[in-house]
């Protein structure tokens, strides 16, 4: 796996004593508040509007030996839908018999698949985290604004994203993610290091496409090498086939005579 940090960006945020400048950063205190602030309200924009699409996602754990060859394999597909009901559920598609043999897919991973590897940081959550501008960084060509963002506080039963997040400068929307799932655990639990990817599939939003990974975990029986990709495809905006009408009210039509 490629890192992702360069020397440029492990300098911390380090403001002048008016308060005026970062330094290197080359931006003041009260514009980094103002981009955080910003890029935090499209992201809660951007968490509504995804929740009235429909998908597919593909996610696959796979071991690798040694020698880099692969060994067993979790596989996943799941279509997420809307009932006739307007209900959002998720209809599993295919979900062959997995054969891994050294690790065991626990619940805290299900989670971090659910909702840290596709990582939204909207208003409501940003206050959990600890959020440290380090300067501006192309991903992909697309300028960005670079965060670290790290949990104040862990409570039990929750996931929590730690790593960093790459903002574009003109939609203010992650774009590109780069971390750990994080929580408190019991012991010998081990969390890839993964990096997920978005592409603008609306002309408005930033939808996560692919999540990957490619790490070694160090369990107390040894290191274990895992591979993962997850894949989000086919996003269609739901639409209702209720037909609402608006404008003045029609009057009931006045009954026919017998």
């Amino acid at each position: 796996m490629r890192t992702l940090m360069c020397a440029g960006l492990l300098v911390a945020m380090a403001a002048g004593a008016d308060g005026s400048d970062t330094g290197q950063a080359g931006i003041s205190d009260a514009q980094v508040q103002e981009i955080i602030t910003r890029f935090a309200a499209k992201e809660t924009e951007f968490a509504h509007a995804r929740e009235n699409y429909t998908y597919r996602q593909t996610a696959r754990v796979q071991e690798v030996d040694a020698g880099g060859a692969p060994e067993g394999k979790w596989e996943m597909v799941v279509d997420v839908i809307f009932s006739t009901e307007g209900k959002r559920t998720e209809r599993v598609v295919r979900a062959p018999v997995q054969t891994l043999s050294h690790i065991l897919l626990t619940p805290e991973d299900e989670q971090d698949l659910k909702n840290v590897q596709p990582f939204v940081l909207t208003t409501g959550e940003i206050s959990k985290y600890f959020v440290r501008y380090l300067g501006k960084q192309n991903a992909d060509e697309i300028p960005c604004y670079v965060f670290a963002v790290k949990p104040k506080k862990m409570e039990k039963g929750l996931r929590y994203f730690q790593g960093e997040i790459w903002v574009d400068d003109r939609d203010m929307q992650i774009v590109k993610t780069y971390g750990r799932g994080v929580g408190i655990v019991g012991k010998d639990n081990e969390f890839p290091k993964f990096e997920t990817y978005r592409e603008q599939i609306d002309g408005k939003y930033w939808f996560p496409t692919y999540t990957r990974a490619d790490d070694t975990l160090d369990f107390e029986s040894g290191p274990q090498r895992i591979r993962m990709l997850v894949k989000y495809e086919n996003y269609k905006q739901f639409k209702s086939e209720v037909d609402i009408q608006y404008g003045d009210q029609v009057p009931n039509p006045q009954p026919k005579t017998p």
